[in-house]
């Protein structure tokens, strides 16, 4: 049985863009672009009518910020997750998307692969970020909670082992199997990894993970 296409919604007001990620996507067997918007207006009313399983949005809009989109889509059409695509790269914004609920972060200039790997994985559900944000996102977080910036120096070899999985996208259970040990192990591991970073949830080890391998690369 052939599973049901991931339903896509493009917003941006600049139609030659949109023309672009509209012929990437739909190269795609399992993609379907469903709608396409210009304005705020627009998206929200073409999300309503269209129930995208994702939306990739640009924050500057004619009629208002993308933010002000995704503010509402969070309300009336919870069920789509959302991929920022913006040139924004300010800090108060990359903060306030992600806060609003934005599930991805990525810059216009990403390649073609690398746009449709995004777009597959905030579908999962995997948080998806530009790899040179990461760390500024982390900073930034840090920061503002007045505690000191992640670093990784004080993992065990197994720990940053499954820190690299969980930013791959790995669950426990994969990690689990993979490392050949048991899922409790794996979410203690996990809960130390936290603690040693001072994260506060897996999205922002995952964050971490992927920022790090961009510096290390």
């Amino acid at each position: 049985m052939t599973a049901d296409p991931i339903r896509l919604l493009i917003v941006d007001d600049h139609q030659l863009f949109r023309q672009g990620v509209l012929q990437t996507l739909e190269r795609e067997p399992d993609f379907q672009v469903v709608g396409q918007a210009a304005s705020v207006a627009e998206a929200i009313q073409a999300a309503e009518e269209t129930l995208p399983d994702v939306v990739l949005l640009d924050v500057m809009l004619p009629d208002g910020s993308g933010l002000d989109v995704l503010r509402v889509l969070r309300e009336r059409v919870p069920y789509s997750r959302v991929l920022i695509l913006t040139v924004a790269e300010q800090d108060d914004v990359l903060l306030r998307a992600l806060e609003e609920g934005a599930h991805g972060y990525l810059l216009k200039g990403v390649t073609a692969s690398d746009l449709v790997a995004a777009v597959r994985a905030v579908q999962a559900g995997e948080p998806t970020i530009t790899p040179a944000l990461a760390f500024r996102l982390l900073r930034l977080q840090a920061e503002r909670q007045g505690r000191p910036q992640s670093g990784d120096g004080e993992l065990t070899p197994r720990e940053r082992q499954i820190l690299e999985r969980i930013g791959a996208g790995s669950t426990n259970r994969e990690i689990a199997e993979a490392l050949g040990i048991s899922e409790k192990t794996v979410k203690h591991y996990v809960t130390n990894i936290l603690q040693k970073l001072h994260l506060r949830n897996r999205v922002e080890a995952a964050l971490v993970a992927r920022g790090h391998g961009q510096k290390e690369s």
